[in-house]
């Protein structure tokens, strides 16, 4: 599944290569109701051609009238849309009285900006997140390593600049099909992960195929165990490895193989007592050092009282969420 990001990144590469100059619209901050988060991109022609989106809309219809007039000469401009005295467009209207803080930069058709975009795309193919540390006053770009951990932009007023991460799509590994499974991958979808489902096991693919209905066809299944997935390459950095299903010769593997991965999550399901005993045997048969172990989410999830399926499922994907932005436990 192509994340939007990497849709935009291929969109101005192919522009670039074309000597065309473009207009990168980067959502650096928003105040009441807004559609996208910061982070999201829009990239542009000053003719109209676009791919990507601010607002779902009006913000976007209002920035391509306005690079169509010649606005957004500078290399990078920073402006507000909204309501309020301190925005610079009041129409459109945003939602609610939302306010949306958005980072223009401008592109010529360059060496130095095909090099830009070719990193950019090669961190979004999970080839290692970076940081964009992006200055509105003196517009200097800089490209640096990063964990991918934490939030997408951060705004530093002083030094006026803006660090902006960027890097592969979330990606949900769910190791074994079960009825948590199910409803992890549900969830999964409508948050924005790519779901990988793998399962050597007769005929349990099918029966996920079945629950989910139409969303099947926007999840990948794998027919072999999970372990041989991510050994053989299936974790990138924003990827979280979740076994679910109580059998230890899927869960088991797929722990001892995915300590060994830069996954950001690795779960697995059980009680307190099954967590304390799997740790054991992780220990003894798997060779797991302390550090790995203590990188394994067991037992798995928020403590939320979760009964059911379902609820199991939300308490899961809500740790998953509160390690992805970068959220203590004890700071929830």
């Amino acid at each position: 599944m192509q994340h939007l990001d990497l849709t935009v990144v291929r969109r101005a590469l192919e522009w670039l290569h074309d000597g065309r100059e473009l207009w990168l619209a980067t959502v650096l901050s928003t105040y009441g109701s807004s559609p996208r988060e910061p982070g999201a991109w829009l990239i542009a022609t000053q003719d109209g051609e676009h791919a990507g989106s601010l607002s779902g809309g009006c913000v976007e219809d209002d920035f391509l009238e306005r690079l169509s007039r010649g606005e957004f000469h500078q290399p990078v401009t920073r402006v507000r849309y909204g309501s309020g005295d301190d925005v610079d467009y009041p129409a459109p209207t945003l939602p609610c009285g939302g306010v949306l803080e958005v980072l223009i930069e401008r592109f010529a058709p360059d060496e130095a900006a095909v090099t830009h975009f070719t990193a950019l795309a090669a961190a979004l193919e999970g080839k290692g997140p970076l940081r964009r540390r992006v200055s509105w006053s003196t517009a200097e770009r800089q490209l640096l390593d990063d964990d991918g951990i934490g939030d997408r932009v951060q705004l530093q007023e002083t030094e006026q600049q803006a660090l902006l991460r960027v890097g592969p799509s979330a990606r949900l590994v769910l190791a074994g099909v079960s009825p948590v499974a199910v409803f992890c991958a549900q969830f999964a979808l409508g948050l924005g992960f790519e779901v990988i489902v793998c399962d050597p096991r007769e005929g349990k693919l099918e029966e996920l195929v079945e629950a989910l209905g139409e969303s099947a066809a926007r999840i990948d299944t794998i027919a072999r165990l999970p372990s041989r997935f991510i050994a053989e390459g299936g974790c990138h950095a924003a990827t979280a490895v979740v076994a679910l299903t109580h059998d230890p010769r899927i869960d088991d593997l797929a722990m001892m193989e995915a300590v060994h991965t830069q996954a950001f999550y690795i779960g697995v399901m059980g009680s307190r007592q099954t967590s304390s005993a799997r740790a054991a045997r992780l220990a003894r048969s798997g060779g797991l050092s302390e550090a790995d172990i203590a990188r394994i989410h067991m037992p798995i999830g928020l403590h939320l009282g979760s009964k059911t399926p379902a609820e199991i499922a939300l308490a899961v994907m809500a740790d998953v969420i509160r390690v992805r932005r970068g959220k203590p436990r004890d700071g929830l």
